[in-house]
């Protein structure tokens, strides 16, 4: 194998950052509905981090954007590294269970959501084709079992220059 290919290609490669807010209301899980390109999936509210926000600023933010909720997360419930097997992208999800906040109705939800839906784990289980990746059935199980990781684990640096 040819290492100074091999490592050019690997310095291009980077996946995709996201974040997921697992929100839980009497033993239902607040999930979005959203248009993908294999038909309508559920997520969590969830997206991607984006340049100059801290991993927990895009967590509150997608949710709003997503939600029309305020989420403030409270703890980190596991990262998750997965591939999607259709088109080779890779994701790196942080997902934070936290409190739900105030409801913005006047809010349009972000393009391609479609609406909130609650959901309980069996649901989420037994339509798990309908769910937009196996990270969404995963972050609720870990949830359930009781995965709570304190915020400070996170450490922001700042802007590099």
């Amino acid at each position: 194998m040819n290492t100074s290919a091999s490592s050019t290609a690997s310095r291009h490669w980077k996946p995709n950052v996201t974040v997921a807010a697992i929100i839980e209301q009497d033993g239902k899980f607040l999930l979005v509905e959203e248009t993908t390109d294999r038909g309508n999936r559920f997520n969590q509210p969830a997206g991607h981090l984006e340049e100059g926000e801290t991993i927990i600023d895009a967590a509150i933010r997608e949710t709003l954007e997503e939600t029309a909720y305020d989420f403030t997360p409270q703890a980190l419930v596991g990262i998750y590294h997965w591939q999607h097997p259709l088109n080779g992208v890779t994701y790196l999800r942080f997902a934070f269970s936290g409190i739900l906040g105030a409801h913005h109705a006047e809010r349009a939800l972000d393009t391609g959501i479609i609406r909130t839906v609650w959901k309980t784990e069996t649901e989420i289980a037994t339509e798990g084709e309908l769910m937009r990746s196996p990270q969404v059935l995963l972050c609720v199980q870990d949830y359930l079992a009781g995965k709570r990781y304190p915020l400070d684990i996170l450490k922001h640096l700042g802007q590099a220059l």
